[in-house]
């Protein structure tokens, strides 16, 4: 089980009805006081990179899935050139996790590539 199946859950019927919101307010405003947050995507076509790049410049962290496309998909080759081209011009970071899901980051961030 990849790690968008444990935050999205899979395709087996769940939706996003079946999260429970936590209560923070034992956490006083850091939410409100965060300056980046973990933003979830799904690349369907090259028009959802829009949205990753917009997230990316804004300084957000974006973990994407993108089980729809194959490796070999030429089409997911431009969207990882387009991404990989913002994290050039922002000093982020990408990297690819397996055949389903890529980590997009933003300035100043970089993804160690050894396992705890």
């Amino acid at each position: 089980m990849g790690i968008m199946s444990k935050i999205l859950g899979s395709d087996d019927g769940h939706s996003a009805s079946e999260y429970v919101e936590l209560d923070m307010q034992d956490v006083s405003g850091a939410a409100e006081s965060a300056g980046m947050s973990v933003r979830i995507a799904e690349i369907s076509d090259k028009h959802d990179v829009i949205d990753i790049k917009d997230a990316i410049y804004d300084g957000d962290l974006v973990l994407a899935d993108i089980t729809r496309h194959s490796t070999s998909d030429r089409t997911i080759e431009h969207i990882i050139d387009e991404l990989r081209q913002v994290t050039r011009e922002v000093d982020g970071d990408i990297v690819q996790k397996g055949d389903d899901q890529l980590i997009v980051t933003p300035t100043g961030i970089s993804i160690d590539r050894e396992k705890l």
